[in-house]
């Protein structure tokens, strides 16, 4: 494929409206001046909650996917990107765009331009600047009927503008896959991995054979209740959640609130999925807030020098007064998920070392102490799919 940032060439366009009967992964489609926004979250969700990094977060599509049929030998989209600036740390490069045919990789491509939000970390400030549309281009795709996707970025707010191809599209019929809606921090929304087909939760439905609806909501894993609705509320055949390092992050609750929190959170999942494969994630490794409670800042030392590091701002001998730290997390979900279990056959525990654990990050630290790098998404998603998706896994299909 030759996917490149173009104007128009001699192809006779074909303009499609973007809905959500070509658009995978969204819970709920925003009309906005330029076109359609993809959100993460339903708009009742929305409204409960004003905080910035959630709303930042969950309108990044991360697992959201344009999905067609078609015969077209290019397509290009028009997006609106949103790109993020942090004072004082390296530029982040742009968000990228995964190209899928028949379910392989057949390109990848970026879109320069677009709005900027700069965000300064030591102050808690932000600034939205305006910018204009630019325009994604594949070429050269098999002339045959076949089967599209292109996977928006994971990590940078994308408005659609249209979507045209040399060729009529239609909606990919229903392949009977199972699927796979997940919740967890920006390590599950993808944080630094390569691309947006390359996230663990990515990675492990492509190697699960199941459709991702990605809740990974950076920043935001704190088991909010409208959170907790919104996975009520979503046709889904296997449920997952990963819980803690956010709540470590941002200093949220003490273990008082934070067991109640969680059996209301899963009370909430139960009373629209009363049976359905419900797997309890804990944390992988984060040494820096393993036995030291949040909050997470950012390291001004690192950052002076133009690196994003984190590091631990809490003290250990708070945990006596209950506050939370990883390994406190990693226990409490083990007891409550033991304590569910006799009665919700289908509620399963996997703690999040065995994914990531001491070994991992001898071999392949946490770059920012924080979140994984590109070689640790895929390590994590193909275990994950191991773990979960294979032999006696929480997910696999028992029934044939």
């Amino acid at each position: 494929m030759n996917p490149r940032n173009a104007t128009h060439t001699t192809h006779h366009w074909i303009t499609t409206p973007i809905s959500s009967d070509i658009l995978r992964g969204a819970l709920d489609l925003e009309h906005t001046a330029h076109g359609v926004l993809p959100h993460r979250l339903p708009a009742r969700a929305r409204a409960q909650c004003s905080d910035g990094q959630l709303a930042m977060a969950e309108a990044q599509p991360s697992g959201v996917r344009l999905a067609f049929r078609t015969r077209a030998t290019a397509v290009e989209v028009d997006t609106l990107p949103t790109k993020r600036i942090y004072v004082g740390a390296p530029a982040r490069p742009d968000g990228m765009y995964d190209l899928l045919v028949d379910g392989r990789p057949a390109g990848r491509a970026g879109v320069a331009g677009g709005n900027t939000l700069t965000i300064d970390m030591t102050t808690g400030t932000a600034e939205h600047r305006p910018g204009p549309p630019g325009t994604l281009r594949f070429t050269s795709l098999p002339d045959r009927v076949k089967d599209v996707e292109i996977w928006l970025p994971h990590n940078e707010t994308t408005e659609l503008v249209a979507l045209r191809t040399d060729a009529p599209v239609e909606a990919v019929p229903d392949r009977g896959r199972k699927v796979w809606l997940h919740h967890g921090s920006s390590i599950s929304q993808g944080s630094d991995a390569a691309s947006p087909t390359t996230t663990w939760p990515a990675l492990a439905a492509s190697l699960g054979g199941v459709e991702l609806i990605n809740l990974g909501l950076g920043g935001s894993a704190l088991l909010d209740p409208f959170t907790a609705r919104a996975l009520r509320d979503t046709p889904a055949d296997l449920i997952s959640i990963k819980i803690g390092i956010n709540l470590v992050n941002t200093d949220l609750m003490r273990l008082r609130a934070f067991t109640p929190a969680v059996h209301g959170f899963l009370d909430t999942i139960r009373d629209g999925h009363p049976s359905t494969p419900l797997l309890v994630v804990s944390p992988i490794l984060c040494p820096i807030h393993e036995d030291t409670p949040g909050p997470s800042v950012p390291d001004l030392t690192a950052l002076s020098t133009g690196r994003l590091r984190f590091r631990a701002a809490g003290d250990p001998a708070e945990r006596a007064s209950g506050k939370l730290t990883l390994g406190v997390i990693r226990d409490a979900l083990a007891r409550i998920v033991e304590q569910r279990a006799p009665e919700d056959p289908n509620l399963h525990h996997l703690d999040g070392r065995d994914l990531y654990g001491e070994a991992d990050f001898a071999e392949m630290p946490l770059p920012d102490q924080l979140h994984p790098d590109a070689a640790t998404h895929r390590r994590i998603g193909e275990r994950f799919a191991e773990l979960a998706f294979t032999a006696n896994g929480p997910f696999t299909d028992h029934s044939s």
